[in-house]
């Protein structure tokens, strides 16, 4: 009895952890199909012109997919004459020109993706957002800054364009611009 009961056990470990011979069919998210909406013209509805991105100036790559995910690369606000939002949050900029800044952020973001996909109706959700904000020491209203880029993934995506986020704080971003924010999509 003592050897069988050790032996019981290890056959009930082991038979938990197998998958069984066959899987049960994909249900759910897993057969969702992308959405049917024409994006192109969603945008035009929102009066969003993507820009063609250039090639980035270091040893990086603007996404990189992995699976059914994409990681984005920080962008900073960048104006449609190339020109870019500079200056901290709460000693250069208002909140307001923060919210607009973050904005321009993510119509950087939306043309990286429309170039690493080729068309944006293939995202599936926008997963996660990390929002950095250069600002003054007692700045503290990070949140309504990165908002001008949630607000808009929402505005384009819908339900499908809500995410978890992280929206922070920093000394300074390269060449002084107000916000730089990175992206975690899914996609189908």
């Amino acid at each position: 009895m003592k050897t069988l009961f050790p032996a019981l056990m290890l056959l009930l470990t082991l038979s938990a952890c197998t998958e069984p011979a066959s899987a049960p069919a994909a249900t759910g998210a897993e057969t969702e199909a992308p959405p049917t909406e024409d994006m192109a013209t969603k945008l035009r509805t929102l009066n969003i012109e993507l820009p063609t991105l250039g090639v980035p100036q270091a040893n990086y790559v603007h996404a990189v997919r992995t699976g059914n995910l994409i990681f984005l690369a920080g962008k900073g606000p960048t104006r449609a004459d190339g020109s870019r939002v500079t200056g901290k949050l709460g000693a250069d900029l208002t909140v307001e020109q923060g919210y607009e800044a973050a904005r321009l952020v993510g119509i950087q973001q939306l043309a990286a993706l429309k170039a690493e996909l080729g068309d944006l109706n293939q995202v599936k959700r926008i997963v996660k957002v990390h929002g950095m904000v250069n600002a003054a020491p007692d700045f503290t209203d990070h949140s309504k800054v990165i908002n001008g880029f949630s607000d808009l993934m929402v505005e384009v995506f819908g339900e499908r364009g809500k995410h978890a986020r992280a929206a922070i704080g920093m000394g300074s971003l390269p060449g002084g611009i107000a916000v730089e924010i990175e992206v975690v999509v899914e996609v189908y």
